[in-house]
């Protein structure tokens, strides 16, 4: 295990290209949203080993439910099954979505918008559920808080498949994040990912504006 010097204390992670992952492999798009619950697992492992305090994933968004109903039912069924295999790990999980609307699964009603302790709560793990930038700072001009208010500051975003775009992901705590793009389709994580995006990261000039 290689040693950094500097690791970021909060991540946030934009698993992109189930689809073209799919679609590559001759399969339907809705299928690759399957293959996009190991990889999270696996990450989820090295950030133990790494020291990583906490993590924010992009599950799906308010735009993704544009799609076709197949992916649709395949992306909410994989967000219901990672959290349930999550229930059997170590990990404080916070799960932030627009719970009024229809697409948000019913299975995570019971995690939404507080933090539930599984296990020994070695890592704080943040989901966005059928997510919303403008629902979630709609509020923090109502009530001067964000829906999100329980996420940090995010040091360090990694992005799967290629594209250089944040996707509305937490525009406030994403404000001064560092920014790294893996060409690979999230489903074809491996290990060296995660380390070239912290190897990339010690070079980094963190001042926040200063």
């Amino acid at each position: 295990m290689e040693v950094f010097k500097r690791v970021p204390e909060h991540i946030g992670i934009i698993p992109d290209g189930n689809r073209r992952w799919a679609s590559r492999n001759k399969l339907d798009k809705k299928d690759g949203y399957k293959h996009g619950i190991n990889p999270g697992f696996e990450l989820y492992e090295m950030m133990l080993e790494y020291g990583i305090k906490e993590a924010t994933f992009y599950g799906f968004t308010k735009d993704n439910n544009k799609r076709e109903k197949g992916q649709r039912d395949a992306f909410t069924k994989a967000c219901v099954d990672a959290v349930a295999l999550l229930s059997g790990k170590d990990a404080n999980l916070l799960v932030i979505g627009n719970t009024e609307s229809t697409a948000f699964p019913k299975e995570l009603l019971q995690y939404a918008n507080k933090r539930i302790n599984f296990g020994r709560g070695l890592i704080n793990l943040n989901f966005l559920v059928n997510y919303d930038w403008e629902w979630d700072l709609k509020r923090l001009m109502k009530d001067q808080q964000l829906e999100s208010h329980d996420i940090p500051r995010v040091d360090l975003i990694i992005r799967w498949g290629g594209c250089r775009r944040l996707s509305g992901f937490l525009p406030v705590q994403s404000v001064y994040s560092d920014f790294y793009i893996i060409d690979d389709y999230w489903p074809d994580f491996n290990k060296s990912h995660l380390v070239d995006a912290l190897s990339w990261y010690q070079a980094c000039d963190v001042t926040l504006g200063g």
